[in-house]
């Protein structure tokens, strides 16, 4: 592929159509006519890597935006649910309070200051529920 400065029309709309529906790789490429051995070439190209990359930066920059926004409601939800009269969702929503993935922890480190204990951030009623929900899911284990 000769060195442009632009991308083409056609991989312009090939990006914004890998972005756009839920159609996989291989049906955006044969609404547009483009043959494995072009998309490879495509990929080559620095470029169109470069602007794809960017699309997927951005498409992950609106999940976590989308889950941010939304975080607090969920959170709500959790703490309604260690009420649950269903021992094992109690229990799970329980879990998921005192632990969240790794993966929706900030990536900054926490301050020097900050506690290491993630209990110590809930309001000693909301502890006092957790705990008891834990205390009596682990007691009708034990039977």
């Amino acid at each position: 592929m000769s060195e442009s400065k632009r991308l083409t029309k056609r991989q312009r709309a090939v990006i914004e159509d890998l972005f756009a529906d839920q159609a996989n790789e291989r049906e955006v490429l044969d609404r547009h006519n483009v043959s494995a051995a072009l998309y490879d070439r495509w990929l080559g190209d620095e470029r169109f890597r470069q602007c794809v990359e960017e699309r997927i930066a951005r498409a992950y920059r609106q999940a976590r935006l989308i889950l941010a926004r939304n975080a607090p409601q969920a959170a709500q939800k959790l703490i309604e649910l260690t009420g649950c009269p269903k021992e094992d969702l109690a229990r799970r929503a329980c879990l998921d309070i005192i632990a969240p993935p790794a993966d929706a922890r900030p990536k900054e480190a926490p301050p020097a200051n900050a506690a290491s204990d993630p209990a110590a951030e809930l309001p000693p009623e909301t502890a006092a529920r957790l705990l008891a929900a834990l205390a009596n899911t682990g007691d009708e284990n034990a039977d």
